[in-house]
């Protein structure tokens, strides 16, 4: 049997009164999801371990089967991976958005929808015009900016310390940047690097400072300005880690021989390269509600046929719900029945070899709230023959009648692999 995962980040949500109390999975219309769930088998699971954040580099790493205790290291290493940079042992290596400040708060952790040509244009200027300095006058290269996808990038400190701690911008939209600078752990005394976790700390508020000064100057943010739209003006490294040591997928489970991850998103990339799967690139993907899902559902059917395991992750809704676009998100949902599922489930329902199909978000992204919830989330089983539960619709509440309970973090890929 072969396995397919779908996964819709941050679908799930909280009840909203202005949808008289449902829950979005509740309210859309999404004919393919329930027909999967009333043919299948359902439940929920806990996605984030106790003592972690809520986020999309915790919550898929835990769907896939990891322990996130041993081999946890944020969002930076496994973006690195995704972009290809080889990181070197002395590495800390960070995710960094460009993002939008006004008015001493901020605003949007994604710089106003900023897009990826743009976005190159500006990190090229940060390294021309930031890092380049500080590394002529250390002697070395100490500090890196590497391009990645809209406003998620890339920030690499040689010699720094892991052990600080940074605010991801999707949690605090609206308050004030500057009590969320960074900060060295409180008792930390570990000393694994060249830089300590004070002097670590102190190099990367350096850089926001810096980059706010630079960034507002630089012509892309001028026109903005002038056009009184949001501008792109301030970097946010957090999520820093070392390069991680993680078993594949195929080390783990044996029923995976081969494997694909397609994502428009390079947390998701780097994740399936250090699982082993080969990274699907899909033209016109984009990670937001106008990314191509019929491109993606084809890839994942292309991928299926010669690969025993695929990993679909599409992000629209997760962006959708940090901007507290209640109809946007809606149709983000829609879009992932009808666009994606939809024509994967038609085709693999004909094969010869079954196909094992697994639907679920990695974490809630309420739109009334617009920051990541670490609470249950909903999960379907489907395969030809599978023995039904009494579950009719695919959402969070009916899910949470399933025959499958709550099942904990690896608990999900064990169950899922033994169809």
């Amino acid at each position: 049997m072969k396995h397919i995962i779908i996964l819709g980040d941050g679908m799930a949500d909280l009840p909203v009164e202005r949808l008289g109390g449902q829950t979005l999975l509740q309210h859309a219309h999404k004919p393919t999801m329930d027909l999967l769930a009333r043919q299948g088998r359902t439940g929920r699971l806990i996605t984030v371990p106790e003592g972690f954040p809520p986020g999309s580099e915790v919550a898929n790493t835990a769907i896939l089967g990891y322990d996130l205790n041993k081999v946890y290291e944020g969002r930076g290493p496994l973006e690195a991976a995704s972009i290809g940079y080889e990181m070197r042992a002395d590495d800390l290596a960070l995710r960094c958005n460009i993002i939008t400040l006004t008015d001493g708060k901020i605003v949007t952790h994604n710089g106003g929808n900023l897009q990826t040509a743009d976005a190159h244009l500006l990190i090229d200027y940060l390294n021309q015009e930031l890092a380049a300095p500080i590394n002529r006058e250390l002697g070395s290269e100490r500090v890196r900016f590497i391009a990645g996808i809209q406003y998620r990038h890339l920030l690499i400190i040689r010699g720094g310390s892991k052990h600080i701690v940074c605010a991801p911008p999707h949690d605090h939209p609206g308050e004030p940047w500057q009590p969320l600078l960074v900060r060295p752990q409180e008792g930390s005394s570990e000393h694994d690097s060249e830089l300590s976790p004070q002097e670590t700390a102190q190099l990367l508020n350096d850089l926001i400072l810096r980059s706010q000064q630079l960034l507002t100057q630089h012509p892309y943010n001028v026109e903005k300005a002038r056009q009184g739209m949001r501008q792109a003006n301030s970097i946010w490294p957090w999520s820093g880690g070392y390069r991680p040591s993680m078993q594949t997928l195929m080390e783990q489970y044996p029923q995976v021989k081969s494997g694909s991850v397609i994502s428009a998103v390079d947390l998701i990339r780097g994740i399936g390269h250090y699982a082993g799967l080969d990274i699907v690139e899909v033209e016109g993907a984009t990670g937001l509600a106008d990314t191509n899902y019929e491109g993606k559902a084809q890839a994942a059917i292309d991928a299926l046929r010669r690969q025993d395991f695929v990993f679909v992750h599409v992000e629209a809704s997760d962006e959708a719900g940090h901007d507290g676009d209640l109809d946007l998100k809606l149709r983000t949902i829609e879009y992932l029945d009808q666009r994606l599922i939809a024509p994967i489930y038609k085709e693999v329902a004909t094969w010869a070899e079954p196909v094992a199909i697994a639907v679920l978000p990695d974490h809630l992204t309420p739109v009334e709230m617009r920051i990541h919830v670490g609470e249950p989330v909903p999960f379907l089983f489907w395969h030809p023959g599978i023995t039904a539960d009494d579950v009719q619709t695919y959402d969070e509440v009916a899910c949470a009648a399933g025959s499958y309970g709550l099942l904990r973090l690896q608990q999900f890929m064990q169950a899922f692999m033994s169809l």
